[in-house]
C-alpha cells in the first residue's frame, strides 16, 4: 500500500558477531542489496559497539547502501560511568540510529520509563535518531493489557519531547512473547497495536507528527511474513533479530519493495 513514511529495516545483532564477522556480514549485505530500489527502503544495521567503526569503514569506502547506529546508549554526555558509550561517541563515528528501551535491557538491565526517557532525550541531544522499543509479555496479552501496556512505554520514553523532535523518533513494536521464540504477531495484532501507537501520538501531538513517525514491527521478521505484515496502514517496517544475521535473508527483507 502507498505510504508517504519511508519503510525501515532495521537489523538488530544484539551480543552477536566480532568485528571480522560484522565486516564479513555487511559488505555481503551490501552486494546482496544491488538491484533494490535502495531509496525505497532504508537499511539500518544495529552491531555491538566494538564493530561500529568496522561497519564504517565498509559502509564509507563501499558506498553501500546502508545506514547503522547502536544498540544502547548512554544517559549521560561524559564523565565516570564505566562501560558506557555516549551519544557523541556514537555520532563520531557517523551513526545514525540508536535503539532505546530494548526489552533485554529493560529485563535484564533493569530500565524503567525514566531511564528510556533519559535516552531517548540523549540520543536527541546527540543527533541520533532513537528506536524506541516497546512491546508486552505474555502474560500481559493473554490478559488483553498489551495495547495499555505498550501504551505506557510510549508515554514513558516521549515524555518531555517537542513536537519537532517527536516527529523524528521511530517506534519499534516488539512483543516480548515474540523474539527469537519464532512466533509472529499476526498482522492483524501487529496492525491493532501500532495503530494504538499513532493515534497516541495524535492525540499529543497532532496529525503533521503522528502521520510521520514511522512504527515498525519486531519479533521473529523473516521474508515470509515480511510482505503481509507490511500490508497493513500503520506498519512501516520491522526490527529485525535473528534474520538479520544472515546477508540473504535480511536482504530479501530489506529490498522488501511494497
Amino acid at each position: 500500500m502507498t505510504t508517504p513514511r519511508t519503510p525501515l529495516m532495521a537489523g538488530n545483532w544484539k551480543m552477536n558477531l566480532d568485528w571480522k564477522q560484522g565486516l564479513a556480514l555487511v559488505e555481503e549485505l551490501g552486494d546482496q542489496l544491488k538491484g533494490f530500489d535502495t531509496d525505497k527502503v532504508e537499511t539500518v544495521v544495529l552491531p555491538p559497539f566494538v564493530d561500529i567503526r568496522t561497519v564504517q569503514v565498509a559502509v564509507d569506502a563501499g558506498k553501500l547502501p546502508i545506514a547503522y547506529g547502536a544498540q544502547d546508549i548512554s544517559a549521560h554526555e561524559s564523565g565516570a560511568f564505566t562501560g558506557e558509550v555516549s551519544g557523541a561517541m556514537l555520532k563520531a563515528l557517523g551513526a545514525t540510529y540508536v535503539a532505546v528501551g530494548h526489552s533485554e535491557r529493560r529485563q535484564y538491565h533493569g530500565e524503567d520509563e525514566q531511564v528510556t526517557g533519559a535516552k531517548v532525550k540523549a540520543a536527541f541531544a546527540a543527533g541520533l535518531t532513537p528506536i524506541l522499543c516497546v512491546g508486552e509479555p505474555l502474560e500481559e496479552r493473554k490478559a488483553g493489557n498489551h495495547v495499555p501496556y505498550t501504551l505506557a512505554q510510549l508515554t514513558g520514553g516521549i515524555e518531555g519531547l517537542t513536537a519537532e523532535q517527536a516527529e523524528k523518533i521511530v517506534i519499534a513494536y516488539e512483543p516480548v512473547w515474540a523474539i527469537g521464540t519464532g512466533e509472529v504477531a499476526g498482522a492483524d495484532d501487529a496492525q491493532e497495536v501500532c495503530h494504538a501507537l499513532r493515534e497516541a501520538l495524535r492525540e499529543q501531538y497532532g496529525d503533521v507528527v503522528a502521520d510521520a513517525v514511522r512504527v515498525l514491527y519486531g519479533g521473529s521478521v523473516k521474508s515470509s511474513n515480511v510482505v503481509e505484515l507490511m500490508g497493513k496502514a500503520d506498519v512501516d517496517g520491522a526490527l529485525v533479530g535473528g534474520a538479520s544475521l544472515k546477508a540473504e535473508e535480511f536482504a530479501k527483507i530489506a529490498g522488501y519493495q511494497g
